[in-house]
C-alpha cells in the first residue's frame, strides 16, 4: 500500500502567497518527508504475471513424481498491453547451482507448455521465468508496417538498437541462462549496421531480421532485466520405471514346501519360473522374521493356538530376533540374499519385503526398550485393539515416546539393514497410516537420498486425505479402494480422480482385487467370470496392480464366516498346500500381463478416459500413448499421437452372470478418425478383429465366454477385411 498525506488549508480556508506561503510549504514538505513513508512493491517493473504452474503439489510443499524422460510443465503467463512474451522452464538436478532452460510455447488463452529432460533417477528442481520479448514484439510490428507500405526507417532504428544491446550482452556473457555465446556478437552487430544503412531499401534491410537463426541468437541474449521468475522453486522426484508400471504377486513362502513341511527361501526360488510365467515383476513376501509365541494366534485367528500352529507373520519378534532377523525355518541370510539376486538377475523380478512396525510380546524391543510402547495404568504394555477386535499377539509402537529420536533411528535402520545386507529395493509397508506422518517424511527422505531407486508401497486402507498425504510424504505407490469400487459410476468417478491433476502428480495407485485380508463378497461367489472381470479392470485401469496368489488365480472364495472378508483357513495363521494345477486363471492373467507389457498406453494412468455406454452394466474406457510411450492427456490443442501411437479401448461387462449388450460412443474426432472412415479394433484377448465405422458401435459380452474386450485400435483398414469372419 502507498501511504499518502493531504495538506489542509490554514484557517480562513485559503492559502496566502508570497514568502510566508513558501516558508509554510517548505515546512509542510519537510514534515511530510519525516512522518510519511512511501512503500513501493519490489520488482515493480516486472510486468509479466505467472500463475497456475503444473505440476505443483500443495504450493510446492511436496515434490511431484515422475519417471525418467521428458517432464511436461504448464503455466499461465500474461502481461499488460499487447507485447509478446518469452517463457522458459528452468531446471536442474537438486543440489546444483546452475540452471538450464527450455523454451515454453504458447498453447491457448495465455496458457504455455514446455518440458525438460530428467534422464536419471533422483531429485530435480524447476521453475518458470517469463519476460517481455521486445525483439519478438518488434518483429511482429515490423511485419505489419512493411505490409502497410509506410516508411520504416524509425522502426528499423529501434530494431538496430535492440540488436546492438543484445550484441553487448553476448560479448559480456550476461543476460543468458547456461553457457554464454560471445561468438554471436559479431553477427548481431553486422545485422544492426544493416538495419541502420538508409542506402538500402527498408524491406531489404528488414528481411534478414526475420530469420530463425537471428531469433535464436536474440533468444540466447534476451534482455531479462525485468523478467518475472515464479515465486517458488518446485521439486520433482524421478523414480525408476517400475515405480510407475509394475505387476505385484504376493505369496507366503512357508506354504511352498512339500505337503506338511514349512517352505523355505529355496522353495521360493524354485517357484520363480511360475511367477515369471504369469508375467509379474515384483514378488512380495509377507514378514520373514521370527514369530512370537506369547498369545500366538491359531488357525482362523483362534485366540488360543495349538502346539503346532505357526502363528501370524505380522506378530514379529521372538528369542531368535526381531525385524532384522530371519525366521529359522525359512533359511539363512545367505539364502535370502541368493533369492533376491537370482530373482533380479535371472528373472528381472524385484523381491519386495513387508515392513510392519509392531512387535510381538517376545520381541527384543519389548525387553530392551519398553518405553517405545504404550502402557496401561497397571504398568503392562497395551496390545493392539480395533474395537471390538483384540490383537494380544501384537504391541503397537508409541510414537509419542520421550525416546522418539532413538526409536526413529531404529526403525529407519530396519530398512537400511535389508537394503545393505540383502540388496532389497522394494518394500510394502503395513498400515503406515497408524504411524507418525512426520516420521515417514523424515525416514523416506533419508532413505531416498541414499537409494533413489527405492520403491515403497503404502498399504493404507484409510481416509482419502491421509492416504494422499502419505503419497505426498514420499511413498512411491499406494493401495486404493479398488476392491470396493464395483458399479460403473463408482469406477468412473474414482479412477477419473486418480488419473487427473492434481492427484496424478503425486499419487500412484496400485490396485489389488484381493489381499490376505480382503476377500470381497464379489469374489466369494467363486465365479470365474467375476475373477476374470476384476483381473481385466485391475490390469487396465491402473499402470500398477497386484494379486495375492495363488488364492486369486485358483479363485479361492471361501470366507471364514458369512458377511466377513476374511479367508477361511487363511494363510495368515497356517500353512496351506496349494494345488496350482486345479482349475485356475493362469492363462488369463498371463495374457493380460503380456498385453500390458506390449502396449505402452497401459504403462501410464494420465491418459485414462471413460466413454459413454447406453448400458450401466458395461463400462468403456481407453488409454492412449505417443510413439515414444508417453501418455496423451487430451489437453486442449495437445497434438494427437497419430498412427505411431498406441490406443487401447477396454469394454467390460460388470454383470458376472448375464450377457449384456450396448451401443458404445467413441470420440473419433479426438482420435483423429473421420466419422465416415473405417477403423480396426483388434481384441487382444481373443485375437478377433472387427472393422467399425462411425463413433457408435454395438458390443455384446457373454461373461461365461469372457467378460471383456481389450481392443487395440488402428486407423488402417485390414487388407482382407471382407474375408474376416468377425466383421
Amino acid at each position: 500500500m502507498i501511504a499518502t498525506r493531504i495538506l489542509q488549508p490554514p484557517a480562513g480556508g485559503v492559502y496566502s502567497s508570497g514568502p510566508e506561503m513558501e516558508s509554510m510549504t517548505t515546512q509542510a514538505a519537510n514534515a511530510m518527508a519525516s512522518s510519511t513513508r512511501v512503500d513501493f512493491p519490489a520488482g515493480a517493473t516486472r510486468r509479466v504475471v505467472i500463475e497456475a504452474v503444473e505440476p505443483e503439489v500443495e504450493a510446492g510443499r511436496y515434490a511431484a513424481k515422475a519417471t525418467p524422460g521428458e517432464i511436461r510443465v504448464e503455466c499461465d503467463a500474461f502481461a499488460d498491453g499487447h507485447d509478446q512474451l518469452s517463457v522458459v522452464v528452468l531446471y536442474r538436478p537438486e543440489g546444483k547451482r546452475q540452471w538450464s532452460q527450455r523454451p515454453m510455447t504458447f498453447a491457448y488463452n495465455d496458457r504455455w507448455r514446455g518440458s525438460f529432460p530428467a534422464p536419471d533417477v533422483g531429485r530435480y528442481e524447476y521453475t518458470v521465468e517469463a519476460w517481455i520479448d521486445h525483439w519478438a514484439t518488434w518483429r511482429a510490428g515490423m511485419r505489419k508496417w512493411l505490409d502497410a507500405g509506410v516508411d520504416v526507417d524509425a522502426h528499423l532504428a529501434i530494431g538496430a538498437q535492440l540488436l546492438g544491446a543484445a550484441a553487448r550482452r553476448a560479448a559480456e556473457g550476461t543476460g543468458s541462462v547456461g553457457r554464454s555465446r560471445p561468438d554471436d556478437a559479431p553477427a548481431l552487430r553486422e545485422l544492426a549496421s544493416l538495419l541502420r544503412d538508409e542506402r538500402v531499401p527498408g524491406a531489404e534491410r528488414a528481411e534478414p531480421a526475420f530469420t530463425a537463426e537471428v531469433a535464436k541468437m536474440m533468444g540466447r541474449h534476451a534482455d531479462r532485466t525485468h523478467a518475472t521468475r515464479y515465486g517458488r522453486v518446485l521439486r520433482l522426484v524421478v523414480d525408476r520405471e517400475r515405480a510407475r508400471f509394475s505387476a505385484w504377486y504376493e505369496l507366503f513362502p512357508r506354504s511352498l514346501g512339500e505337503p506338511g513341511l514349512h517352505g523355505t527361501f529355496a522353495d521360493v526360488e524354485a517357484h520363480l519360473p511360475y511367477v515369471k510365467e504369469l508375467g509379474f515383476d515384483v514378488l512380495y513376501l509377507p514378514p520373514i522374521h521370527p514369530i512370537g509365541r506369547t498369545h500366538r494366534k491359531g488357525k482362523n485367528n483362534a485366540r488360543v493356538a495349538a502346539n503346532d500352529d505357526v502363528g501370524s507373520p505380522w506378530a514379529i519378534g521372538a528369542e531368535e530376533g526381531g525385524h532384522t532377523a530371519i525366521h529359522p525355518a525359512l533359511g539363512t541370510l545367505a539364502d535370502f540374499r541368493r533369492l533376491v539376486r537370482v530373482a533380479r538377475d535371472e528373472y528381472d523380478i524385484d523381491v519386495a519385503l513387508d515392513i510392519a512396525f509392531q512387535a510381538s510380546p517376545d520381541h527384543p524391543w519389548v525387553r530392551e526398550h519398553p518405553e517405545w510402547f504404550r502402557h496401561r495404568p497397571d504398568g503392562s504394555i497395551a496390545y493392539a485393539e480395533n474395537p471390538p477386535k483384540k490383537y494380544e499377539d501384537i504391541y503397537p509402537i508409541d510414537f509419542e515416546t520421550g525416546d522418539w529420536q532413538a526409536l526413529w533411528l531404529e526403525l529407519e535402520g530396519v530398512f537400511r539393514h535389508w537394503i545393505e545386507e540383502a540388496g532389497v529395493k522394494a518394500f510394502r509397508v503395513d498400515n503406515p497410516h497408524t504411524k507418525s506422518l512426520r516420521f515417514w517424511e523424515w525416514c523416506i527422505a533419508r532413505l531416498k537420498a541414499d537409494w533413489p531407486d527405492l520403491i515403497l508401497l503404502s498399504e493404507a486402507f484409510t481416509r482419502p486425505k491421509v492416504m494422499y498425504n502419505l503419497a505426498k510424504l514420499g511413498y512411491t505407490q499406494s493401495y486404493t479402494y479398488f476392491a470396493w469400487r464395483r458399479a460403473r459410476w463408482e469406477i468412473e468417478q474414482y479412477f477419473t480422480e486418480l488419473s487427473a491433476p492434481p492427484v496424478v502428480d503425486f499419487f500412484r495407485p496400485n490396485v489389488w482385487p484381493n489381499t490376505p485380508d480382503i476377500l470381497t463378497d464379489q469374489l466369494q461367489s467363486g465365479e470365474r467370470s467375476m475373477y476374470a472381470q476384476r483381473a481385466v479392470l485391475a490390469t487396465t485401469l491402473s499402470a500398477s496392480y497386484g494379486i495375492y496368489g495363488p488364492a486369486f488365480e485358483l479363485m479361492e472364495s471361501r470366507p471364514r464366516e458369512p458377511g466377513k472378508e476374511e479367508y477361511l483357513d487363511s494363510e495368515k495363521y497356517q500353512i496351506r498346500d496349494w494345488d496350482c494345477e486345479a482349475p485356475n486363471l493362469r492363462d488369463v492373467i498371463a495374457r493380460l500381463n503380456r498385453i500390458r507389457r506390449e502396449n505402452p498406453a497401459l504403462h501410464h494412468d494420465r491418459s485414462l478416459r471413460f466413454h459413454r455406454s447406453d448400458n450401466d452394466q458395461i463400462v468403456v474406457y481407453s488409454k492412449w500413448s505417443y510413439g515414444d510411450g508417453s501418455p496423451h492427456t487430451y489437453r486442449y490443442l495437445e497434438p494427437r499421437p497419430g498412427d505411431a501411437g498406441n490406443l487401447i479401448l477396454v469394454v467390460v461387462n460388470l454383470d458376472p452372470r448375464h450377457t449384456q449388450s450396448t451401443m458404445i460412443h467413441l470420440p473419433l474426432d479426438e482420435w483423429g478418425i473421420a466419422w465416415d472412415e473405417s477403423f480396426e479394433v483388434h481384441d487382444l484377448i481373443s485375437d478377433a478383429r472387427y472393422v467399425w465405422r462411425g463413433g457408435s458401435n454395438y458390443v455384446e459380452l457373454n461373461p461365461h465366454a469372457f467378460p471383456a474386450h481389450v481392443f487395440r485400435v488402428t486407423r488402417s483398414r485390414p487388407p482382407d477385411e471382407h474375408q474376416r469372419e468377425e466383421y
